[in-house]
């Protein structure tokens, strides 16, 4: 194992995470996951080991973290924060082009393999329109895949994210993810990153990090989604208490998106109503008769005809 958390109880004055035991290979992608405040940056921060353990060990390469430099942990990691300082009149390349940084002193020319790694990495980004932007003059999405690049290039065998697709629209978001999970496979980097996205964000993942309860779940993503279904069940939100659902048979994303539309538009009592998904269609049982529906706005309008 690459990176291992040995018993280790993360926190500042008081403990977030108790006795957590967790590994990743070299090759993996590991979500981290949890609800705001439960310690996922806290733990990130342990790893790199600026907050340390309050107990435990966190190893790297089979060596703890607490006795590595500064420069050592850079060389085997590479991160990047959901907030980060931006560079004064720096464009896009003079940013990615710091990832060489640990290599060199701290005034230094790239070399021409390392110029040319820098622009192929603009372009996997989808940045080369970019490519002499200052940063400060970048959208949210694309200052974040700037900094992305800035930490490809460090070639550090461990790269760990902090919210990377927090500000990226759905196609940027696949986009980084895809290039994550090309580097785990093709350059054989482990890769851990924290997201509230889950249902895209499973997809890419090999293992998943769960802190729930001061507790630290570690696992495959499947195993995990099964012990805990709350990260996979649709979150059915009461936003109108005069609302009564219907009985509605459905695959769970579907069965969300009905429950929601009807809520938002009836205050009745619909228990009546039996609704079930089948094969692209709706059919609405009333008791009396069965209503085929291809549409969301068409089951809108005929509930409307019953119950005015």
């Amino acid at each position: 194992m690459y990176l291992q958390i040995q018993q280790a109880n993360i926190g500042y004055d008081k403990i977030l995470i108790s006795n957590a035991d967790a590994n990743l290979k070299l090759g993996e992608v590991c979500l981290l996951i949890g609800n705001n405040g439960v310690g996922k940056t806290t733990l990130i921060k342990s790893v790199l080991n600026q907050v340390p353990v309050l107990s435990g060990k966190i190893m790297i390469d089979y060596k703890n973290v607490k006795d590595l430099s500064v420069k050592e942990i850079a060389e085997y990691i590479a991160i990047v924060f959901s907030k980060s300082v931006i560079p004064e009149n720096y464009t896009v390349e003079d940013l990615i082009s710091l990832g060489k940084y640990i290599y060199y002193p701290f005034y230094f020319k790239l070399k021409k393999e390392d110029r040319e790694e820098v622009l192929h990495s603009i372009d996997e980004l989808g940045l080369s329109h970019y490519k002499n932007t200052l940063l400060k003059n970048l959208s949210d999405g694309n200052l974040q895949k700037a900094f992305i690049g800035r930490a490809l290039m460090q070639n550090s065998p461990v790269i760990i994210l902090d919210e990377p697709t927090t500000h990226l629209d759905e196609k940027n978001k696949i986009i980084i993810l895809k290039i994550l999970r090309k580097l785990a496979v093709e350059k054989n980097k482990l890769i851990l990153f924290s997201s509230h996205d889950w249902r895209l964000a499973k997809e890419f993942a090999d293992k998943i990090w769960y802190i729930k309860d001061q507790h630290l779940y570690s696992g495959i993503v499947e195993d995990i989604s099964l012990k805990h279904k709350e990260l996979i069940n649709p979150s059915l939100f009461e936003v109108n208490k005069n609302f009564i659902a219907p009985h509605i048979t459905a695959p769970d994303f579907y069965k969300e998106m009905l429950y929601s539309l009807l809520q938002k538009n009836f205050r009745n009592d619909l228990s009546s109503l039996h609704f079930e998904y089948r094969n692209d269609f709706w059919l609405i049982y009333t008791g009396t008769f069965i209503k085929e529906c291809e549409s969301f706005e068409e089951i809108v309008n005929f509930v409307k005809t019953i119950h005015k």
